[in-house]
């Protein structure tokens, strides 16, 4: 989780490259992540926007277990209890988090799209009411049902999913045809109509945890398919997720735990030989612009540095970022990496008195 809500404007990715982001996720020499989430300031309206990445550097349209930590990342950086709800802009449409008396999140994940063009695939919609047939993976036929929860799912009811071959079936159905803009994939066992297990295999990360938009896009094909009820306890490796289809206004909603388990600070040396890594701007990344002293400024700009600049600046002549460049660099050349580190420790400092006094018992 990186909090770029005081970002400046055309910021959009906080300078975080394709190889940066898989060296952020690599679990043996960076960080380690099934993906990257940005908090960012919104554009149409919400309360903030979020960008995630996966390990693989690859931009998904939504995450409902990514957006439940965004949550509890956020309640512990402002210190809101709860009742409190989030107004948060995706690719993927709004999505509206609520933190509950227990500390779990509960997510509004919005109605399921079972258009095939909507999810995308080239499967028909079938008696079952959404799109669905038959795929081969491994050498298997597999009887799928496709659902759409603003990302691609693809789920495939199972009698033992523990005897899956999760590697060599979800990579191969992750690139099948049927999937043109590839597919999360999911197998599923029918426990009873209350309760479901399943295993996921998640485009651009393989097989992770949990997932909560493919928990979502399984219990409305399980249902679809006679398998489930409206509202079910779904156990993924991860752990359990309560799924609730609710009829009135078909909207999916996601309760579930988030746990902050660490905060730290990235050092440039992560980077490695990343062909970015020697240049200023690659370095004044690093320090988010809420750290920097009286605030970075954004200025106004009329282009997305983040879309149009890709390959160097378009307008140098007069580039948006270049004010709130020139101050991080600033602060940069004038501060030792134990003042940076100062900076950084203040937050995380706040942040961890935050979670101990929402966790006090009253009275001490």
């Amino acid at each position: 989780m990186l909090d770029g809500r005081s970002a400046a404007i055309g910021d959009d990715d906080m300078g975080l490259t394709q190889e940066r982001i898989q060296r952020l996720c690599d679990r043996r020499f960076g960080v380690g992540g099934d993906g990257v989430i940005l908090a960012l300031p919104p554009r149409e309206g919400g309360e903030l926007r979020m960008r995630i990445f996966n390990a693989d550097g690859s931009e998904p349209e939504m995450c409902g277990n990514g957006i439940r930590c965004l949550a509890r990342f956020l309640a512990d950086s402002d210190g809101d209890g709860p009742g409190r709800q989030w107004q948060i802009e995706t690719l993927a449409g709004r999505i509206v988090p609520e933190l509950q008396a227990d500390g779990t999140i509960r997510v509004d994940m919005g109605a399921p799209f079972l258009e095939p063009a909507t999810i995308p695939t080239t499967l028909a919609v079938g008696e079952a009411g959404l799109p669905q047939g038959q795929l081969e993976a491994a050498g298997i036929s597999f009887a799928v049902g496709a659902a759409g929860m603003g990302n691609p799912h693809v789920v495939i009811p199972v009698d033992d999913v523990a005897a899956i071959d999760l590697e060599g079936c979800g990579a191969a159905l992750e690139v099948d045809p049927a999937f043109p803009a590839r597919t999360n994939v999911h197998f599923v066992q029918a426990l009873s109509p209350t309760h479901l297990v399943m295993r996921v295999w998640e485009r651009g990360a393989g097989p992770t945890l949990a997932c909560g938009t493919g928990a979502c896009a399984t219990l409305v094909v399980a249902h679809r398919f006679g398998l489930a009820e409206r509202r079910a306890r779904i156990d993924l490796p991860g752990g359990p997720l309560e799924i609730d289809w609710d009829p009135a206004s078909d909207h999916l909603f996601m309760t579930g735990p988030a746990v902050a388990v660490f905060d730290g600070v990235v050092t440039p040396e992560l980077w490695g030989d990343d062909p970015a890594g020697d240049s200023p701007d690659s370095r004044i990344e690093l320090v988010s612009p809420a750290q920097a002293p009286d605030g970075v400024p954004g200025a106004a700009a009329s282009v997305d540095c983040a879309s149009v600049c890709v390959n160097g600046c378009i307008r140098p002549e007069a580039c948006p970022s270049a004010e709130a460049r020139a101050r991080v660099q600033a602060l940069l050349n004038n501060s030792s990496l134990d003042d940076l580190v100062a900076l950084a420790t203040e937050s995380l400092e706040t942040r961890t008195r935050a979670r101990f006094e929402r966790t006090m018992p009253p009275g001490g």
